[in-house]
């Protein structure tokens, strides 16, 4: 192992906070990476690290040679970028993180499609709900509901995600059609919740096309989107559904949509983040299918819900 390539080494011990969390990702045992930095301490001629028995921290020197160890990162990155970009067909590796939900439902039937035109690109499709690091995990291209904050990642939306009122028919024999949005507060719901987040209220637009809130009674809370709508198919709680989640539901039945007259405010649209502004042909080829595929005037799913289109716009 040359110098640049400890340097390396030493940037992904400081973004993952431990030589064990390091030694893992690289997958090289941890005693292999202590003895590299300390190699790199003796090449260099300086101390980086001050180190305990469970934590390290950066000396002075460390943090300067982190910075250095940063823009040597980004200028082979865009190295090989540029060495991709003379290839006739991409190839290499491609990383794409996205929701459990939509990863299998949307992400991996495109990603089957996309080997099978560029046979020579593999893909790594990390799911998770949780949202993970793009940058330290070395990701190419995330897919998430709302616009990211980070003013370090490039966002580019996708496709929007409207919601609407789901119930099915047996749900509404039981407790009757409602006559107003206001009546909901004397149904039971299903609602999203999470560690972080809790959905227990309505957003929608009065007559005057104000900003309105109506609380709901959750009888079953969950953080996966499709086992609330197993619920709400069990006919013993209406839900609030983002389109994205609806596959054939509407289509075959099982649920019904209701109060279509209230104008409901959107919910957050899909985007695609990505760490660099200059894409990789096989990267940028991958947004450009996932757009084509998801992002058209209707998006996908909402062409699973028959006349979504006058639904819900009041």
């Amino acid at each position: 192992m040359d110098t640049s390539s400890r340097l390396l080494l030493l940037l992904d011990v400081v973004a993952r906070g431990s030589f064990a969390k390091a030694a893992t990702y690289r997958n090289i045992d941890r005693s292999v990476i202590s003895k590299q930095i300390s190699r790199l301490e003796d090449d260099l001629g300086v101390r980086l690290l001050n180190r305990t028995t469970r934590s390290f921290s950066l000396t002075a020197a460390g943090a300067e040679m982190v910075k250095k160890a940063e823009e040597l990162r980004e200028l082979l990155g865009e190295t090989i970028q540029l060495a991709e970009n003379y290839h006739q067909e991409p190839r290499g590796m491609l990383k794409v993180t996205t929701s459990i939900n939509i990863g299998r439902r949307y992400i991996q039937p495109i990603i089957n499609d996309f080997q099978k035109r560029f046979p020579q690109v593999e893909v790594e499709l990390y799911l998770d709900d949780q949202l993970v690091d793009i940058v330290s995990g070395g990701f190419d291209l995330a897919f998430r509901i709302g616009e990211v904050k980070d003013s370090s990642l490039i966002a580019r939306r996708i496709a929007r995600n409207r919601l609407l009122l789901l119930a099915a028919p047996e749900f509404l024999e039981t407790y009757g059609m409602p006559n107003s949005i206001e009546d909901l507060i004397n149904y039971p719901a299903a609602s999203y919740a999470s560690q972080h987040m809790k959905i227990d209220s309505i957003h929608y637009y009065n007559d005057k096309n104000e900003t309105c809130e109506q609380k709901i009674r959750s009888v079953f809370r969950c953080n996966d989107g499709e086992s609330l709508l197993i619920k709400a198919v069990s006919g013993t709680a209406f839900v609030l559904a983002p389109a994205l989640l609806v596959q054939n539901e509407v289509k075959d039945g099982l649920l019904v949509p209701f109060l279509t007259d209230v104008k409901l405010k959107n919910y957050n649209d899909l985007y695609a983040l990505y760490p660099h502004r200059d894409l990789p042909v096989r990267t940028r080829l991958f947004f450009d299918a996932v757009k084509d595929h998801l992002g058209k005037e209707t998006p996908i799913w909402e062409s699973a819900i028959p006349n979504f289109e006058n639904l819900y716009q009041g």
